[in-house]
């Protein structure tokens, strides 16, 4: 239940090192219990949940370094990589993109490089406040209340995703579905067997592309590279499979989260209303204050840093949500203020695995936001805020359900 009083940026008590991950208390502020180590920036020790310490990054500028680093690792494959839970620590498959490092992450983000490209995501744009404007359609025509995030923000960038990459929208149920389980179990079984039943499924479009090619990344891709032999089908599931869950989750809860803060900041809401040229900074800020994942590495040789020695085979975390809340760069680091310059937070990561679909995700959320409140200017939550459910320490922070009325 939200706690979003009381917050202490600079507390020195506290255990150390702490356990990671912890539970927000707040869906927009990091954990409480991380206040300490905001104190003991930019690098403290922490504890994961099989009991080994690992290194979690706080600091802005170590961060942006680190994360630049290639003696830091994002394959997962490699004994005694970091996990956020128990539940990941038994899935330790190949990632595309997200969890192999160069040459071969480099050549599988120039596969796509070309679609996600601020000019493609441009040309979305009608596309994307069509869905919009549907999904209000729909949602107004149904009346309060509704839980937003079923009836809206987790439509909206699934719809955009299923079209840039040719997936039939009548299959969103079972992949959204199937997204929820390997995100969030609630155990390691589940994990597995989400990731199985969304393998098969995309390996079974992959082949269907094959036969009846349409109008979509997947399809170009089979065109591309699959039918050219420059990959093998294990290759593109892969790699379609990481475009597809990471392409709706993020921005789901950004949605879902965005609208929930601005709902508790009501000021900060009517300065937007009144002037929506404000909205691009304002989805910046929102991104460094919400910050709603984490990146895990590992060291592959020792790097000496910060007056620290991390060793080869040491796990790093990088906390986005505190490391966005670093005084030394960010005043009042945990107001919500959109005229501040914060064009360099981490949210969307750094280095080489900076967020692939930065561009499309700035786009949904200000097309949303926009909309969602031009329309129905009387929003508002239809419970109390502690009343609201959301997600605990895990991959990605979000909201599980969003009551809210007009």
């Amino acid at each position: 239940m939200p706690d979003c009083t009381g917050m202490t940026a600079g507390q020195k008590d506290g255990p150390d090192p702490v356990p990671f991950p912890q539970d927000r208390t707040c869906p927009y502020h990091p954990p409480a219990a991380y206040d300490p180590l905001r104190a003991t920036r930019p690098l403290a020790r922490v504890t994961h949940f099989d009991g080994r310490e690992a290194w979690l990054v706080t600091g802005h500028a170590v961060a942006r370094e680190l994360l630049a680093d290639r003696r830091l690792t994002a394959d997962r494959t490699r004994p005694g990589f970091p996990a956020h839970t128990f539940r990941f620590a038994p899935s330790r498959e190949r990632a595309a993109l997200l969890g192999v490092d160069d040459p071969e992450h480099r050549a599988q983000r120039r596969m796509v490089a070309a679609d996600f490209t601020l000019k493609r995501t441009s040309a979305l744009r009608p596309r994307i406040q069509q869905i919009v404007d549907e999904r209000l359609d729909a949602m107004i025509a149904q009346g309060p209340p509704v839980d937003l995030v079923a009836a809206f923000a987790l439509p909206v960038p699934s719809m955009v995703i299923c079209a840039l990459l040719g997936v039939p929208y009548d299959d969103h149920d079972f992949f959204e579905e199937q997204s929820r389980r390997l995100l969030r179990g609630p155990g390691p079984g589940n994990v597995r067997d989400a990731r199985e039943r969304l393998g098969a499924y995309v390996e079974g479009l992959i082949d269907r592309k094959r036969e009846e090619p349409g109008a979509g990344l997947l399809d170009d891709l089979v065109r591309r590279e699959l039918r050219s032999g420059e990959v093998d089908r294990a290759y593109l599931v892969n790699l379609a499979f990481i475009l597809l869950v990471a392409g709706h989750e993020t921005t789901a809860n950004m949605i879902s989260l965005g609208v929930f803060t601005l709902l508790q900041h009501p000021e900060r809401l009517a300065e937007l209303r009144s002037d929506p040229g404000l909205l691009p900074d304002a989805v910046e800020e929102l991104m460094r204050l919400l910050s709603i994942a984490d990146m895990l590495r590992m060291a592959v040789e020792d790097i000496e840093i910060a007056g620290t020695t991390i060793r080869a085979g040491e796990g790093v975390i990088f906390s986005a949500a505190v490391i966005n809340r670093d005084e030394s760069v960010y005043g009042d680091p945990d107001g919500l203020d959109w005229r501040r310059p914060v064009r360099h937070h981490v949210a969307f990561g750094f280095g080489i695995h900076q967020c692939l679909g930065q561009n499309l995700a700035r786009a949904e959320l200000e097309i949303a936001l926009h909309a969602l409140f031009d329309r129905l200017p009387g929003l508002r939550l239809a419970v109390p805020p502690d009343e609201i459910p959301f997600k605990p320490a895990e991959a990605v922070q979000g909201l599980l359900e969003l009551p809210v009325t007009w």
